[in-house]
């Protein structure tokens, strides 16, 4: 086990709680890049829209791995992405560890 790494995701998880006052989670995490990259005001979103939001955070923090590429925005500002090459095969703890990982890379970054 990486204790370094385990330390970092628990101290994000942390401050997300305490910036938010309630617990985060990977999913939360992944769905707050989503929320952020839109760049919309904060908003109620209906269930097909936080799907989206969701693909949008994982498009957003797989593009520096080289999973993704950016194609440009639509007429009400949402971003759409390409898959630019295939994730390799991945166990379940893994895919958790990259996705980890990839967040971990953009709140530090």
């Amino acid at each position: 086990m990486d204790l370094t790494f385990e330390k970092r995701w628990r101290d994000l998880l942390k401050h997300m709680e305490q910036r938010f006052g309630a617990p985060v989670d990977l999913n939360g995490l992944i769905f707050l890049v989503g929320v952020q990259e839109l760049g919309q005001h904060a908003r109620e979103f209906k269930k097909d829209e936080k799907v989206n939001l969701m693909h949008i955070g994982i498009c957003v923090l797989l593009l520096p791995y080289g999973y993704y590429r950016e194609l440009g925005r639509d007429a009400d500002g949402w971003p759409h992405f390409e898959r630019a090459r295939d994730l390799p095969p991945l166990t379940d703890k893994e895919q958790e560890r990259l996705m980890k990982e990839a967040l971990l890379d953009y709140f530090e970054g």
